[in-house]
């Protein structure tokens, strides 16, 4: 593991190099925060098989993100016959069983500084080829992940990223969560949304008990959401993005937010994003 720390936070990030059984095609593999401890209180985010040392490598915990390689409905996006990109993680292919496994990790360049860490790395695959670049970097309460996308190669690199933090519920497995306005939801058996609050209909439990909905964002604001902490006074998550979608997911662990991002970088284009996370003191 590699670390940040200061007076309030601990922040734990994968190293890319020693911790490939954490590590798989689905996140990014630089920058991937593992977990955030406070110093009174301890761990703050949790997974979908929290507490389990050991998840899945799909499932993961912490604050992971996704350069995806396909749509979350399927259609290739990064794809050329049998080979794939997963920028961050690697060149793609398939096991006997038909799964997308990585079969070519990009390597990682990791510059340590008092206050953040930063990850480069490039990498060439069959039309593609992109330079990645990610910062951690903590500040008193706050954690920011930036990310700089640079398409190197002649052809346009259209895929898709997300963020999947995966947020801890209260104590009675709930969560209240205040969104932005003019934020809207279907009807639907997991989740209320009056006003700008949302919360659980009920406690969701276990690994296999939750559900999936996708919240209507109001057009052209960047994505923020406030949410309740079993241990904090609340966790407050910021983007500079504009989302064309975000899902909405629990389990009996865990409920996490995921903004959308589109991405269609021409031939030297570079795209800049940024994610804040503030959590509020102790209680």
């Amino acid at each position: 593991m590699l670390h940040l720390a200061n007076a309030d936070l601990t922040v734990e990030l994968l190293d890319p190099a020693a911790d490939h059984a954490r590590l798989g095609p689905r996140f990014c593999w630089g920058g991937f925060i593992w977990q955030i401890h406070d110093r009174n209180v301890g761990a703050l985010l949790t997974g979908p098989e929290w507490p389990s040392p050991t998840p899945q490598v799909h499932n993961a915990q912490g604050l992971p993100e996704s350069f995806r390689h396909s749509t979350t409905t399927g259609q290739p996006l990064l794809w050329d016959g049998a080979t794939g990109l997963a920028p961050g993680a690697g060149v793609l292919g398939r096991d006997a069983q038909g799964t997308v496994v990585v079969t070519e990790p990009c390597e990682w360049k990791i510059e340590t500084f008092p206050d953040r860490l930063v990850f480069r790395t490039e990498q060439s695959a069959g039309r593609w080829d992109y330079s990645l670049e990610r910062t951690i970097s903590l500040h008193g309460r706050q954690v920011r992940s930036q990310s700089r996308l640079t398409n190197r190669g002649a052809t346009p690199l259209v895929l898709e990223w997300f963020a999947h933090p995966f947020f801890a519920l209260e104590a009675d497995g709930r969560q209240h969560i205040t969104l932005p306005a003019d934020t809207t939801l279907p009807e639907n058996p997991g989740y209320l949304l009056s006003n700008r609050e949302l919360t659980l209909r009920r406690a969701f439990v276990g690994v296999f008990d939750g559900h999936l909905e996708h919240l209507g964002l109001p057009a052209g604001r960047p994505f923020a959401a406030t949410l309740a902490h079993p241990r904090l006074r609340d966790v407050t998550f910021t983007t500079d993005i504009i989302p064309f979608k975000c899902v909405l997911w629990a389990n009996g662990n865990t409920l996490s937010l995921e903004p959308f991002l589109a991405l269609d970088l021409a031939p030297g284009a570079s795209r800049e994003w940024t994610l804040s996370y503030d959590f509020g003191a102790a209680r």
